[in-house]
This record gives C-alpha cells, sequence and structure tokens, in this order.
C-alpha cells in the first residue's frame, strides 16, 4: 500500500560540535535503562505499529508517530540509512464492529480512514515509512510464519468443535516476559483487557495467542493451508516486520499500551522462529489524555488532527503542540496547548525571517544534543526559544543564520513555515 508523500529533509552541513554526542540514546523499555540504539554505521531498522483504520487519527496517535519521526530524523542526522516499516491493521474485530454499527462495507471504512491518516501524517510532515503493509496485504507473510512455527511444534489448534483456531504456545518462546516485566497475574489482568482471550476453553495456556481466526459467519476470511480464516494481530507485525526488516531490528515502537501484550507477544513469535532476538529495543510513547481519562476511540474521548486543521489551525502549530512534551510522559490535552504553540509559531517565524541572526551553530548543537539524549524536544524547542528572543531583539549580525537554522529546525524537528 503507498503511504503519503515525503517532505523534503534539508541537509545540515554544519558538523557536530564537541560534546554533541556521536549515537541515539532512548529509554528501551526492556532494559529499563537509556541505551544506544541502532549502529555506529549503516542501516538502521524501524517497526512502529499502525493504524486499525476504524476512526481518525487522534492526538495519542500523532503524539506516537511524531516520536518515531524524531527518532528518525535524528538516525538520519547521524548518517544512517533508515529502513521504516509500518503496518495497518486493515481486519480486525474493531473494524469490523464499527462498520456494522454504522451500516458501513468494512473495506470501503478502512480505505476512507487510511487516507485520513495519509492525509494527517503528510500534513504534519512525518516522514513515511519505506513499507507501509496492510494485513491484507500481508496474508501469505503470515501463514508462511505460521507455518515455520507449526514445523517447530510451536503453534496448534485449540481444542474446540466449532472454530478449532490456531495459537501460539507462549510457553515455549524463549525470553517471554522480557519485555513489559509483569508477573503473570498482571500478564493475564492486561491480556484480558487489550484483547487478549485468557480464559477460552480448550487452550494450552491462558497466555497462548491466537495467530489464525478461522472462518466465522458473515466475516472476512482467506483461504489458507490452516483453514480459512484471518490472522491475529501478534502474528501480523511480526511476520511484516521480519520480511522487510529482517529476523533482528534496531528498534520496535509504539505507544506504552503496546508493550504487553502486543510487543511481547511480537518479540516472543521473532524469536521463537529465528532463535535471535526480534528487536534490539523497545521503545514506548506516554499516554495523551483529555478530560481526565487516556484519549481512546473506545471511549470517545478524542481530540483529532483533522478536526484542529478544519478548525484553521497550522500543521507547524499543532506539530509544536505535540512536540513540547516529552515523548515518555503521560500528559493531559488542553485548548490552549494550541495558543501556547500558535505564539511559539509566530516567534520563530518572525526569526527565521530576519535580516540577520545570532549565530546558528551553538543552536544546532544544542539541538543535536538535545535529540540524542533521549528525544527531549522540550529541550530543542527552548534552544529555538532563545534563539529567537535574542535575534528578535536584534542581537544577531550573521544574515546567514536565520536561514540555515529554519533548516536545521525543518531536518531535526519536522517544523516548517510556509
Amino acid at each position: 500500500m503507498l503511504a503519503w508523500p515525503a517532505a523534503p529533509l534539508p541537509r545540515i552541513d554544519q558538523p557536530s560540535g564537541p560534546g554533541v554526542p556521536e549515537r541515539l540514546r532512548v529509554f528501551d523499555t526492556a532494559s529499563r535503562c537509556l541505551r544506544e540504539v541502532g549502529p555506529a554505521t549503516g542501516t538502521a531498522g524501524l517497526y512502529v505499529c499502525g493504524i486499525t483504520p476504524y476512526d481518525a487519527t487522534h492526538l495519542g496517535h500523532a503524539f506516537t508517530y511524531l516520536t518515531f519521526d524524531l527518532l528518525n530524523r535524528t538516525w538520519r542526522d547521524l548518517g544512517l540509512d533508515v529502513r521504516y516499516a509500518q503496518n495497518i491493521t486493515d481486519v480486525d474485530d474493531p473494524l469490523l464492529e464499527r462498520a456494522e454499527a454504522t451500516g458501513r462495507d468494512w473495506v470501503e471504512l478502512a480505505s476512507e480512514q487510511v487516507e485520513l491518516f495519509r492525509t494527517d501524517m503528510a500534513s504534519l510532515r512525518v516522514l513515511p515509512p519505506d513499507h507501509y503493509v496492510a494485513a491484507t496485504e500481508a496474508i501469505d507473510l503470515v501463514t508462511e510464519a505460521i507455518a515455520s512455527l507449526r514445523d517447530k511444534g510451536l503453534v496448534y489448534q485449540v481444542a474446540d468443535d466449532d472454530y478449532p483456531d490456531w495459537y501460539f504456545r507462549t510457553a515455549l518462546a524463549p525470553g517471554f516476559g522480557d519485555v513489559a516485566h509483569l508477573n503473570r497475574e498482571q500478564e493475564i489482568a492486561e491480556f484480558a483487557a487489550k484483547g487478549g482471550d485468557p480464559e477460552r476453553p480448550g487452550k494450552q495456556d491462558a497466555l497462548d495467542s491466537l495467530v489464525w481466526r478461522l472462518e466465522r459467519p458473515g466475516e472476512p476470511a482467506w483461504e489458507s493451508p490452516l483453514g480459512k480464516g484471518r490472522p491475529g494481530w501478534h502474528i501480523e507485525c511480526m511476520a511484516i516486520a521480519e520480511r522487510y526488516l529482517g529476523e533482528t531490528f534496531s528498534v520496535q515502537g509504539g505507544g506504552r499500551d503496546l508493550a504487553f501484550p502486543h510487543h511481547e507477544m511480537c518479540g516472543a513469535l521473532g524469536a521463537a522462529a529465528t532463535h535471535k532476538p526480534f528487536a534490539d529495543a523497545y521503545v514506548h510513547v506516554g499516554m495523551v489524555g483529555l478530560d481526565g481519562e487516556k484519549m481512546s476511540k473506545s471511549k470517545g474521548n478524542l481530540e483529532l488532527v483533522s478536526r484542529l486543521r478544519s478548525q484553521g489551525h497550522r500543521p507547524a502549530e499543532i506539530r509544536l503542540a505535540l512536540l513540547a512534551h516529552h515523548y515518555r510522559d503521560d500528559w493531559e490535552w488542553f485548548v490552549t496547548d494550541m495558543d501556547a504553540a500558535g505564539k511559539r509559531a509566530h516567534a520563530w517565524r518572525s526569526a527565521f525571517s530576519a535580516e540577520a541572526g545570532t549565530p546558528a551553530e551553538p543552536v544546532v548543537d544544542g539541538l543535536r544534543r538535545a535529540l540524542r539524549n533521549d528525544l527531549d524536544a522540550p529541550r530543542a524547542l527552548a534552544e529555538v526559544d532563545e534563539w529567537s528572543s535574542a535575534t528578535l531583539a536584534g542581537d544577531g549580525t550573521d544574515p546567514d543564520a536565520p536561514r540555515r537554522l529554519a533548516d536545521a529546525v525543518d531536518a531535526l524537528l519536522g517544523v516548517r513555515f510556509g
């Protein structure tokens, strides 16, 4: 499936100064510490879990994809090639349920929402993935992965005369539990709360995860050697990541609510299939709240990127409002966030248009230092704020500084006015 158009990415011709880290460090959920991610040279692999397209892009989604856009941009600024893959779960229970509830065809609903997501991401200048793969495009990848696991004795059909679905034996997976670090009671509770079925009769273990759901009346299904059916969620991401990024890649990312069971299961499936670590690091983004609760489609307490745009807010300002928060923090969205972002955007735009500015070099170093140290976007914004204030105060004498800093802000923060 086509992603969205890529915005031009300016090159920064300034080498990093003293004290700027030579590698990117972020917090890895699995090791529970800050770690360097991506190789020193060569290609970094990034997999970010995509949307289930049954509703528009809310700010929790946008915050996640902007976070990994910063990571992508920082890797590229370090001179790495980046191979980025993202899925679309365009066949799943929430989508089918929404289609039935609204009297829509599920294919049309998914297509409409994917296109809206593309539009939102393009407007926010998020760099597109190299491989943007729908679950419905990956049926063969999934069934091949399951067949390989079956040959190793790692999947089985549940004891159910009507629907003997295929499940993964998590107890046999090396390192299962090493991502989220939950005890078994917590794992079962999280599994049940997030779409799992720990109490299903006939399973060998409560935490075994569905990999192939056999056809039910009225549901979409595909022919396969496993029986006519459709893929489970965790195997979908594992199969796509392995196909396009290789057996082990640099970072699997998403919202913190995906650490368990989704990323735990993806990692277990990948390790079981290849006997290698699935991802070098697991990076998770904090939750965005509205009206005192996590912003969620199921709760309906959403602020949408498309709604903000329709209200006349410029995408650069929406991006600035989101970047004002550190990616690991939980935070709550307020209408006043856009007011603050608008004031910041006005100051930056004015400074970038000035005839001269204070030197750009220290600010570019400050941006790199902030982003390479755990993607500290608020610190990066503060660096540009300080430069803008000094430039607008008339302290600058370098006629090239405004252009150079505007390009650096575009390349590293993805913010461009015009």
